[in-house]
């Protein structure tokens, strides 16, 4: 072999080597490119010490992401305390039940602050009763401590179109009340007492978690709304303020140090894929004037006991 062949031989496995190399520099860097896309800052930041925030919006159904979600919370060895930022009008009696349970399962070993935004009513309220401290602001609306059982009544509208409806059913209460009837007193009391019954369940939380009396909550629960000042007034909620009355709270009560990082952790149900924060869909009603269809979609899924705050949105 001559030289000159013996040097291109070595020219061309150096001319291998760095093309391997800058191939796998290549990949390095678009995974390191993906990572940072689809891999925030706050999930790195979910490895070290910090103060998780999770935001309670919208209908409260008590679906399994948010239930995951909170599970996830209160199992995490580096969450020291929890900041639950609320701005619901409510919605199932049983979805608002499985949030507090949730909550309350978080509380046991990490401090949880409640801090309200525009609404927090009915299970919204439920949700921030949950917390060990409750902080709004003057002009949030909060309150409506009550259950509702609605149900349309459309018999005159069947007898104006000539429509009967029969219906051969196991008992006198089965399926009532009904839509294709009025309704009579038995149903009326049936339903009463079921209505009744969860708002005992609910002012008996009011009475347990605001350290009020029976009497107090009996007059509080009209179903009324309250401001932030009135509420702070009536002791239903503790402080007046947001995010910052809350961490001083924490920092003063709960030895929560003042420079730990605050993380944001999300319901994957309601973060846009692209990872930038936000529901594409929920964007692009809100651009063509639809945002009031959505919250009609997301009513017809609400069924049984509500507390909700304007059931008709």
């Amino acid at each position: 072999m001559s030289i000159s062949q013996a040097e291109m031989i070595v020219d061309r496995r150096q001319l291998k080597r760095r093309l391997i190399r800058w191939r796998v520099l290549a990949v390095l860097a678009l995974l390191v490119a993906l990572s940072s896309f689809f891999w925030s800052g706050d999930d790195f930041k979910k490895y070290f010490d910090h103060v998780a925030r999770v935001h309670i919006d919208g209908l409260i159904t008590g679906d399994q992401a948010t239930l995951d979600l909170l599970d996830n919370l209160a199992k995490s060895k580096h969450i020291k305390a929890v900041i639950i930022r609320i701005d619901s009008p409510g919605g199932t009696t049983a979805g608002s039940e499985a949030i507090y349970d949730h909550i309350r399962k978080i509380a046991k070993d990490k401090p949880v602050v409640a801090v309200m935004d525009t609404v927090a009513a009915s299970g919204g309220y439920i949700t921030a009763i949950a917390a060990d401290y409750i902080v709004a602001r003057g002009n949030t609306i909060t309150g409506s401590i009550g259950v509702i059982f609605s149900f349309p009544e459309i018999s005159k509208l069947l007898d104006t179109l000539g429509i009967k409806m029969e219906e051969i059913k196991s008992g006198e209460l089965k399926a009532e009340p009904s839509p294709y009837k009025p309704v009579s007193d038995r149903v009326r009391q049936v339903s009463n007492e079921l209505v009744q019954e969860s708002f005992a369940w609910f002012t008996g939380l009011v009475v347990e978690r605001r350290k009020l009396s029976v009497e107090r909550v009996k007059v509080l629960a009209d179903g009324r709304v309250y401001t932030g000042r009135q509420a702070v007034t009536e002791k239903l909620i503790d402080a007046l303020g947001g995010e910052d009355e809350a961490l001083a709270w924490l920092q003063a009560e709960k030895n929560i140090p003042k420079d730990i990082a605050i993380v944001d952790w999300f319901n994957p149900l309601n973060v846009d894929p692209s990872g930038l924060g936000f529901s594409a869909a929920n964007t692009v009603l809100k651009a063509l004037g639809f945002e009031g269809l959505r919250r009609q979609v997301e009513s017809a899924r609400l069924d049984g006991l509500l507390v909700l705050w304007h059931p008709q949105l």
